[in-house]
């Protein structure tokens, strides 16, 4: 949905990349009844210069680094911290996590292993982790990425971790940012595959333990989209419960 925060829009979605758009959450907007707005960087849509008026913020992924020197990034990390000002709860997926930790002074480097596929994640069994994340520890989710937050924003508490990052989420006020893909859909699945970029044949090559094949990652994606879609739905309702 296309439409201003003075039509009672209640969610903005920042989205760098075209083919890191909002998938599942996009979805879960739709059947909540949420009205929302997408502005999508490559696209050429501008971010806008205030979240004033918002319920929620949601930040995408993409092939970026967030320490790329690119004004957009840079806004939607001034975007991030008048949302906090503002009390608006923002969650970050992937790149979207990354920023908010640098919003906030945390910092991203790159790995020394990637993340690409269905891979396991582990949270920590804090009442924050259980409240994002549910009851159940361990799940499969979709991880496609190079960088990571390495150290996280004063006051953040982190609330997930996996054999190759450290930091897969962290919770900070109302905000969560999250280093795995939790919109992710088949069809974004498959919009990645068909292009993965040139980096991706050689991690597979030198990282097998974290980075999977084309086979693995439509076999993962037949055996995890639905948890993928029940956690995500999980995240989905904890943020909107932070909402203004």
């Amino acid at each position: 949905m296309h439409v201003s925060p003075n039509d009672g829009t209640e969610v903005l979605v920042l989205q760098h990349l075209n083919d890191d758009g909002p998938g599942f959450l996009g979805q879960w907007l739709d059947e909540q009844g949420v009205r929302w707005q997408v502005r999508c960087t490559e696209a050429g849509d501008a971010y806008p210069a205030s979240v004033m008026g918002f319920k929620g913020l949601a930040v995408l992924g993409g092939a970026w680094s967030a320490n790329d020197d690119r004004p957009s990034l840079r806004q939607a990390e001034a975007l991030i911290r008048e949302a906090d000002a503002l009390g608006i709860p923002v969650i970050g997926h992937c790149l979207g996590g990354q920023l908010i930790a640098r919003a906030f002074g945390g910092r991203v480097q790159t790995l020394a292993q990637p993340e690409i596929g269905w891979l396991p994640m582990r949270h920590n069994g804090s009442e924050t982790a259980r409240a994002w994340l549910g009851d159940e520890a361990e799940a499969t989710v979709c991880q496609w990425h190079h960088d990571s937050f390495v150290e996280l924003p004063s006051g953040a508490e982190l609330i997930a971790s996996s054999p190759a990052c450290a930091h897969q989420a962290f919770a900070l006020r109302q905000h969560l940012a999250m280093q795995f893909h939790i919109e992710i859909t088949p069809q974004k699945i498959s919009d990645w595959m068909a292009h993965p970029g040139e980096a991706y044949p050689a991690a597979l090559l030198l990282h097998p333990g974290s980075v999977q094949g084309a086979e693995a990652i439509a076999a993962g994606t037949e055996r995890h989209q639905s948890g993928s879609e029940a956690l995500a739905d999980r995240i989905y309702a904890e943020w909107r419960t932070r909402w203004r």
